[in-house]
């Protein structure tokens, strides 16, 4: 693109333009400094929303001294972020400004069921008929098609024990057993089902 192409004259920024855009930014506010002050900073605790204007060093240089709890004792600071965590907004025990004593109890027993569950102690202090929560109820085992099956080879509920298992097993092992039944060979079948329904259960753990 040539220089005097009036393409270039609309997309450039004039010097007049430019001088009028640092004529409208104040000057810094640090002292002796007359940099435009494009940059704002905080004045510090007891003056929010109020703000310093400084050029982009002294900005830098003032934000890396800057220190919102300076000249408060310890005691304060913790107290000051303690209240943070609700929004400096005041904060009661529960129960402490809808009634306490008796008028607090009727009110829990009116509203609450007999003998509701309170394992966390919530309603403790204003007189709730808390009792412990039940024990949960037992995870029941995923049982496997294969396990199913198992079960059922032997002639066994679900639910049976590992003693349960282990006697079954003798029984029916000493039932189809050849040396039992004369040499007969016609429960061999049989006998490899029952060994293999036992392995597969004692390997998956019930027994």
């Amino acid at each position: 693109m040539k220089l005097d192409s009036p393409i270039f004259d609309r997309i450039r920024v004039k010097p007049d333009r430019d001088r009028r855009l640092k004529a409208e930014c104040p000057a810094c506010d640090w002292a002796g400094c007359d940099k435009p002050a494009t940059h704002r900073a905080p004045k510090g605790r007891d003056r929010e929303n109020q703000f310093w204007r400084y050029c982009f060093d002294h900005v830098r240089q003032y934000n890396q001294n800057y220190n919102y709890f300076s000249g408060m004792a310890d005691d304060a600071v913790m107290a000051y972020q303690k209240d943070a965590l609700t929004g400096h907004r005041p904060t009661w025990k529960m129960g402490s400004k809808g009634g306490t004593g008796r008028a607090a109890s009727e009110h829990i027993k009116r509203h609450a069921p007999e003998g509701f569950a309170d394992p966390f102690g919530v309603f403790s202090d204003l007189g709730g008929t808390a009792r412990p929560d039940p024990q949960p109820a037992r995870e029941g085992r995923m049982i496997r098609n294969a396990e199913r099956r198992a079960f059922e080879s032997l002639g066994l509920e679900i639910s049976a024990s590992a003693e349960e298992i282990k006697a079954r097993f003798k029984t029916l092992a000493k039932k189809y057993h050849p040396d039992v039944n004369g040499g007969d060979t016609s429960t061999e079948d049989r006998l490899r089902d029952v060994i293999q329904s036992y392995n597969h259960l004692k390997s998956a753990g019930y027994c």
